[in-house]
């Protein structure tokens, strides 16, 4: 039987002390049938000259050189670029164990499933504890289950670079480009395409929490894109899931709340206020109702029935006993 091809898309911006351990992870891979697309998205220091070092090095590896266009932009790229019958991503300040994809495809194929997740361990650069970002065990999920947990953030994360996927089930799903959370648009797309979603605890995937990233310089305006790509899949489960629609209304909710509690604690003046008028314009068009929370605890339920009374008390009163954040 032929080896597929793998196309791995890795986007590069302002990672030099991290891009050589990244590219070198996947370089020794023991599953050795590897594009490896790198995306130099028109970073300023010297990973431009870094990775056209890995291509004279590896003929494996194809450079694309861009003007900066952000996360998303660098992706569309590499998508764009890639020839492999499977795909998969990594990011540049992270890391793989030699044997990640050879695990990924061996569950993928035994398991007769178009997208196929492993184990991911956090890393911390301030020295933090590493710990596991997935959960224990393995299992296989028909398209509704898979969807359900990716609602609920058990058996399945919104990241996209722990997983492999069929390149043809994926290819056409675009990241939003100038948005931040960009997995959280893109992997309810992948996730409601696919028949079978198969998952591995093997920790394969080790994903670097840099001070200066995204997700660790703190609350701002900008991560309510994340809510943003909440209320799309909101429309997407209507449309497609209908069964799954009020599991993902009251996730919707505790998001919601999560947001109100992080501007209260975080934001300025002007800052919660830009948060309150777009929660209130989520919240005027969501309806959580009784039956939605059939399936929910009684804690549960008693918060959302007093954030229907009065949504920043709730909110503040969740910060005072530390609970959602």
């Amino acid at each position: 039987m032929t080896e597929p091809l793998i196309s791995v898309i890795v986007p590069v911006y302002k990672v030099e002390p991290y891009l050589d351990r990244c590219v070198e992870s996947i370089v020794n891979q023991t599953y050795r049938n590897l594009e490896i697309i790198l995306v130099d998205d028109g970073s300023p220091d010297n990973c431009l000259q870094m990775c056209d070092a890995w291509a004279e090095r590896d003929e494996r590896i194809q450079v694309i050189h861009k003007e900066n266009g952000g996360l998303s932009d660098a992706r569309n790229a590499g998508m764009a670029a890639a020839s492999g019958e499977l795909m998969g991503f990594v990011d540049s300040d992270d890391w793989i164990r030699e044997d990640m994809y050879q695990l990924l495809l061996e569950n993928m194929q035994e398991n007769g499933s178009d997208i196929s997740a492993c184990g991911v361990k956090m890393i911390w650069d301030n020295g933090s504890p590493e710990r596991m970002l997935t959960r224990e065990g393995c299992c296989v999920l028909e398209t509704e289950d898979a969807m359900r947990a990716v609602i609920k953030e058990d058996w399945l994360k919104q990241p996209v670079w722990y997983k492999l996927y069929k390149t043809e089930l994926v290819k056409t799903i675009q990241f939003p480009v100038g948005k931040y959370h960009e997995d959280v648009f893109w992997t309810y797309q992948a996730v409601g395409a696919a028949k079978r979603v198969s998952v591995l605890d093997e920790p394969c995937y080790f994903y670097r929490q840099r001070n200066s990233s995204i997700m660790g310089d703190g609350y701002s305006l900008k991560r309510l894109d994340a809510l943003e790509g909440k209320r799309l899949m909101l429309e997407y489960v209507h449309e497609k899931f209908p069964a799954l629609e009020p599991e993902m209304r009251v996730n919707l909710w505790f998001a919601c709340m999560y947001h109100g509690q992080q501007a209260l604690m975080k934001l300025s003046s002007a800052e919660k206020d830009t948060v309150d008028g777009f929660l209130r314009e989520i919240l005027n068009g969501l309806s959580v109702s009784v039956s939605d929370l059939e399936k929910s605890s009684f804690t549960h339920r008693c918060w959302v029935w007093m954030s229907k009374c009065s949504f920043v008390l709730t909110c503040r009163l969740r910060n005072l006993l530390k609970i959602g954040y």
